[in-house]
């Protein structure tokens, strides 16, 4: 049976997982990756460690699969979007750390760029909003900030890149520069209609034309690993965003269609078609990942979706294990929290790098309300789970405003999708089915199957869209009145940990 590999280069880790044929995983290898905290509201990667954690992941799935490099077809990336990443042409050495996605430095930026009136060009051109979490105002703090950085973008001699980009260029020998329309359209530099970078938004951030990636389509043959990286040679043949690369897996291809990812963050994402939905409440227009045979991304067919990006999911859950010593593995706290009936009354929000959709606002700071003196670690680990849920809830409030049609059904995935008892208090507070299938990898899913079909190891969307099967459905039980009550106490918990960190707080 043939394979594809998909690296799956995310927020908190670096994987890489075989499937077959099928869309199943055959092996599995993971490598966490340090999380850098510089200052309050900072946080950083390091280059190095993201690539070297990808090869040895990339080496040791194919290792222990015991799948002979010739039945391996092509290699899928996927990604962490918006973190920024500059380096040297000539040496690939990175000049800075990556800034993280969650990073909001560049909070003082973005509300000069909305005091100029640029929100409207931003929202028309990209389909996003002014905010520290895309790429372009990361970029140009690099170049303001780095001693001679600018000088030497304008002369051609750094690179840009999200970490696609940053992977391909090594792995494939330090030349092969591009990213796909997925990651693109999350730089906040990208004209999401023509399929290629704004001009006018390249002139208004002052970032130089010639430090960023070509764009090609998600499958498209973007370079050739060296038979030194892995044994054989082989076409790294998909790129896609990993919220996107999910959604494509999830077998999400049509208008109306909608997931949720629970990982570090959560990303909800509903397929809009060929139309570009403008937002009214708080959630930004993207690009899908992208098929066809285009010579690259200007020519191809385009999809979009509605999003909304809830900044901390999982890495609430991170921050209780690590920052607090609640117990000692993340997989303890679904039992931790169903060790109590529900939260004792106690609201955590987690907004400790800004709130995300649909509230945007980078100088809200993590809450926690409704503290008494029978408050237990139960209580506040149940209340933590149940942040995740709230977050989404709003999410998905926003998204059926905008696009005016109810969801018969949410389809999720990542990590924190396993925890049976945030699924069904996701869908008691929704109020609609949610649905797990029975590959949770659907990140790294998306990306092989955006490789096997470039390599036509499967023929067309719909063959792949036809492997996808579910493992269970969480329907709602809780009352609408008791669904609303709960979500309106959420909401005067979120209140109050808006524009804390702001000018005047």
């Amino acid at each position: 049976m043939k394979h594809v590999l998909a690296l799956d280069q995310g927020t908190t880790s670096s994987r890489a997982i075989l499937f077959d044929a099928e869309g199943i995983p055959v092996s599995v290898a993971q490598r966490e990756i340090r999380q850098i905290y510089p200052q309050p509201g900072w946080v950083e990667h390091d280059p190095r460690e993201i690539l070297q954690t990808q090869r040895e992941v990339s080496r040791e799935a194919l290792s222990k699969s015991g799948v002979s490099l010739g039945d391996v077809m092509a290699v899928g990336i996927t990604n962490q979007r918006e973190t920024t990443i500059l380096w040297d042409r000539q040496t690939g050495e990175p000049l800075a750390n990556a800034i993280v996605w969650q990073d909001r430095r560049t909070a003082p930026m973005c509300e000069e760029l909305r005091e100029v009136g640029a929100e409207s060009l931003v929202r028309e051109r990209t389909g996003l909003v002014i905010d520290p979490y895309f790429s372009a105002t990361k970029i140009a703090w690099l170049l303001d900030n780095l001693p001679g950085a600018r000088a030497r973008a304008e002369r051609g001699e750094l690179a840009f890149g999200t970490v696609d980009t940053w992977l391909v260029w090594h792995l494939t020998g330090n030349r092969t520069h591009v990213t796909d329309p997925s990651n693109a359209s999350r730089t906040m530099l990208f004209n999401v209609h023509t399929g290629d970078w704004d001009e006018e938004l390249l002139r208004l951030l002052r970032v130089p034309r010639a430090l960023l990636p070509d764009v090609y389509p998600s499958a498209h043959a973007f370079g050739m690993l060296p038979k030194g990286e892995l044994g054989e040679p082989l076409v790294i043949g998909g790129i896609a965003g990993d919220q996107q690369s999910a959604l494509f897996a999830q077998g999400c291809h049509r208008p109306g269609m909608a997931k949720n990812t629970y990982g570090t963050g959560c990303f909800m994402l509903l397929h809009t078609g060929s139309r570009a939905v403008r937002s009214e409440h708080g959630l930004v227009s993207t690009a899908c990942a992208q098929l066809g045979r285009a010579r690259d991304a200007r020519d191809a067919d385009k999809e979009y979706a509605l999003e909304g990006s809830v900044f901390i999911a999982g890495a609430v859950v991170q921050w209780l294990r690590d920052e607090m010593g609640f117990f000692k593995s993340s997989s303890e706290i679904e039992a931790l929290a169903a060790s109590v009936l529900d939260s004792g009354g106690v609201c955590l929000v987690p907004a400790f790098t800004g709130l995300g959709a649909p509230h945007w606002d980078p100088h809200a700071r993590g809450t926690i309300v409704g503290l008494t003196r029978g408050t237990s670690r139960a209580h506040l680990a149940r209340a933590a789970l149940e942040s995740i849920a709230y977050q989404s809830a709003d999410v998905l409030e926003a998204m059926q405003k905008d696009s005016g049609e109810r969801l018969s059904e949410l389809r999720v995935d990542g990590g924190a999708a396993a925890n049976d008892l945030l699924m069904q208090f996701q869908a008691d507070l929704l109020g609609v089915p949610v649905v797990r299938p029975k590959v949770l990898e659907t990140t790294a899913l998306g990306a092989a199957y955006l490789a096997g079909l470039t390599v036509n190891l499967w023929g067309s969307r719909e063959e792949v869209a036809a492997q996808w099967e579910a493992e269970r459905r969480f329907e709602p039980r809780m009352s609408r009145g008791e669904a609303a009550e709960k979500l309106a106490r959420w909401r005067k918990a979120l209140q109050r940990s808006k524009s804390w960190a702001g000018p005047g707080s």
